[in-house]
């Protein structure tokens, strides 16, 4: 790694507590996740302690409801930091965009009594949550997912698997989208199913080219029984919940691209200048430094797209377009910046003696999850021109 320390992203917050809050996080990010983040990643280990932390502080609630124990922070303001902590280490920042979109569901659709219970201890309380979506047949079209809710008098009983599960296994709760009715979106429901629940057991961990420290596994539920008290919302209306919390956690997944990205730069730019060749430091070579300046300005432009997103989100504006399109961008962005950041730091680059290598496996995933960016493109255009004609 080099000697510079990364500068400070130049941010536009709306107050003085956003900025204080920024400040914050930074200081976390430099003490307690950054330092560690290449020799865990390498082992595979996964930071509950970290969670645990941020909990403490705050921070795994802060775009929802105060009086569940939210920050009432706006999503201009939680994005950033999710950049932020993604740029110390992605399977901190992606943590909590998944915690968040696991708790979207209850804030959105439960009912007062429902928030009133289980909220307070899902938003600052130490937990842990995961969002249960993908089956092993059904990633992309959702919409055909099998695991089925059965109902038996005031209980659901579980039965299928779930697939892609970040946090599976150490989850304290999932939100779990199952079949209750016929074939289609219509026929899907929300539950809140506890991560001790007897019936739930969750496969190894997947082995990945890249984060390696998050883990990514297969659930099974086996007649897992959950009461009609956490199913969230109404029958039926689980897709409808699913797609709303889809739409936010685009907008995570592009904050946390546009902070692997950022993390990129600054690895290349502090090696450029610092190594010297025909006398001159690389920065001073024209072609390098045209690299940079499409880095910074790609991150710039990925940037600015999130927060224009977050800001139709804030004011109450549909949304769904524009986070199609910065997951879509974002993420694209931010595997073309971690490529030209190898090819800055030469043969160094290729090596793990540096994280640039590290990032850039980190970032082809962030083109895959919470939709592909092919399915990206397909939410966008069906926007501008309307639904295909079959």
């Amino acid at each position: 790694m080099t000697d510079r320390a990364p500068q400070p992203v130049d941010r536009q917050l709306p107050t003085e507590e956003s900025r204080d809050l920024l400040a914050l996080v930074r200081e976390i990010a430099q003490r307690e996740i950054r330092p560690r983040a290449a020799e865990e990643e390498e082992s595979g280990r996964f930071p509950r302690e970290v969670f645990t932390l941020l909990s403490e502080a705050g921070l795994l609630g802060l775009p929802y409801a105060g009086e569940f124990g939210g920050g009432e922070q706006p999503y201009e303001v939680y994005l950033q930091v999710l950049e932020e902590l993604a740029a110390a280490r992605l399977t901190v920042g992606l943590g909590v965009s998944v915690h968040s979109l696991a708790c979207h569901g209850l804030a959105g659709y439960g009912t007062k009594e429902q928030q009133g219970e289980h909220l307070p201890a899902m938003l600052g309380g130490g937990l842990l949550g995961a969002y249960c979506l993908s089956e092993p047949a059904a990633g992309s079209d959702a919409a055909s997912l099998a695991t089925k809710a059965v109902r038996d008098g005031d209980d659901w009983i579980l039965t299928g698997t779930k697939a892609w599960i970040t946090h599976g296994g150490i989850a304290d709760f999932y939100t779990v989208l199952a079949r209750t009715g016929a074939p289609g979106p219509k026929g899907i429901t929300a539950f809140l199913v506890p991560g001790d629940a007897a019936g739930l057991m969750a496969a190894v961990p997947e082995k990945k080219m890249g984060m390696k420290g998050s883990p990514t596994a297969q659930l099974h539920f086996d007649g897992v029984r959950v009461p009609d008290a956490r199913r969230i919302g109404e029958e039926g209306q689980g897709f409808t919940i699913a797609l709303a919390a889809l739409d936010a956690g685009r907008l995570g997944i592009a904050a946390c691209a546009i902070g692997v990205a950022q993390a990129a730069l600054d690895e290349a730019l502090a090696y450029a200048l610092d190594r010297k060749q025909f006398g001159h430091p690389i920065a001073d070579f024209q072609g390098l430094r045209f690299m940079l300046a499409d880095m910074a300005t790609k991150i710039e432009a990925g940037r600015s797209l999130y927060l224009a997103a977050a800001r139709l989100r804030d004011a109450g504006k549909p949304f769904s377009r524009q986070a199609a399109m910065a997951k879509l961008f974002c993420t694209d962005a931010a595997m073309a910046v971690t490529t030209d950041a190898v090819q800055v730091l030469g043969g160094y680059g290729y090596t793990a003696d540096f994280p640039v290598e590290r990032l850039m496996r980190e970032a082809k995933v962030l083109q895959i999850v919470e939709g592909t960016n092919q399915i990206q493109r397909m939410v966008i255009a069906r926007h501008l021109a309307g639904p295909e004609s079959r």
